[in-house]
């Protein structure tokens, strides 16, 4: 190891924390250690397993949100200068059968790691990761939204964020932490889990053209407005996050420009496959949640104005890459869950 700077990603085997440590690898020099579960499935990380293996930059320490003394153990070793506070349960849908489970990892987990950083004095820009859920079910007549737009949190998960929220602002104020609060809003590309809609759209249309599975595809709610980043714009725009003036106690509202509802998605992506004149819809009761958040349009000026980031990926590129992502998957002759 060297005396470069030295960046602690949690989460880092989840879509956006192995994008995040792609690009870090690429434009900087500095060195990547990853926290995860020794339970957490590796196959985000594959593209990077020689340099863990060689300990060329990337190294991976085992810690969990729920147990402070992993993460004490983590920062003690780490010392990072940068951290990406990733981790977290992030599936809504099962954050109504796992409510406990959802706030005590999303919540009390970055309580945990917070006091850790401001236990051990560690002097390091820090990301904590919120979401655009915590906005809920919006107005129309407040968006676009802003960050000032009330908090409306529509499901446990959507709550869970609103206090990882707060507690990042709240530790910035009080103990004069380097914390910068963000509310991505939907991002997606290559690697996006496949309970996520436009995942499991693009999943089963896969599975369709491969003949296995019948050219159905299972859908919840399909008149939810969302609007569209790719991941990797979105982890360009966490390392300038921590980079760009960090503003103590700030909080940003980042996103795509590319607004469509999830079945404008759907279409899209159908439109795509070869297989498309005989794919059909069905809605699956089991895959609608009891309330949802319906009109997800930012304003990202406040960020663009701070940093000059915008995206740069096309909805179009980014749900072909998403498409192509699990046919390569499919290819391989990987088998997965009906979902």
């Amino acid at each position: 190891m060297t005396d470069k700077p030295n960046a602690l990603i949690t989460g880092i085997t989840g879509m956006v924390g192995s994008h995040l440590a792609d690009y870090l690898i690429d434009n900087t020099d500095w060195n990547i250690h990853g926290m995860c579960r020794w339970r957490s499935p590796l196959d985000n990380l594959g593209q990077l397993v020689d340099r863990i293996n060689n300990k060329d930059r990337v190294f991976l320490i085992y810690g969990d949100l729920n147990d402070f003394g992993s993460l004490y153990n983590v920062i003690e070793k780490v010392s990072p200068d940068y951290v990406f506070h990733l981790a977290a349960q992030s599936y809504p849908q099962v954050s109504f059968d796992a409510p406990v489970d959802t706030l005590e990892t999303n919540i009390l987990g970055t309580a945990r790691l917070l006091q850790c950083m401001e236990k051990l004095k560690k002097d390091a820009v820090i990301h904590v990761c919120s979401s655009s859920e915590v906005f809920g079910r919006v107005p129309k007549k407040l968006t676009p939204i802003n960050e000032d737009v009330p908090f409306h949190p529509a499901s446990p998960y959507a709550i869970s964020k609103v206090g990882t929220d707060l507690l990042g602002r709240y530790y910035a104020q009080a103990y004069g932490m380097t914390i910068v609060t963000t509310r991505m809003f939907t991002h997606t590309g290559p690697r996006r889990g496949d309970v996520f809609a436009e995942s499991t759209f693009a999943k089963q249309i896969a599975l369709i053209e491969a003949e296995k599975i019948p050219p159905i595809i299972k859908v919840g709610n399909l008149d939810s407005l969302r609007t569209w980043c790719d991941v990797r714009d979105a982890v360009r725009a966490y390392y300038m996050l921590v980079t760009i003036n960090p503003i103590p106690g700030e909080y940003y509202n980042i996103g795509g420009t590319w607004q469509c509802t999830i079945r404008e998605m759907l279409d899209y992506l159908i439109a795509l496959s070869p297989s498309k004149d005989v794919i059909k819809i069905e809605v699956d009761p089991e895959r609608l949640r009891p309330i949802d958040a319906d009109l997800q349009i930012p304003d990202c000026s406040k960020f663009t104005e701070h940093t000059g980031w915008k995206p740069e990926i096309s909805f179009e590129q980014t749900m072909q890459d998403l498409l192509d992502y699990w046919r390569e998957r499919i290819n391989r002759g990987e088998n997965f869950l009906s979902r």
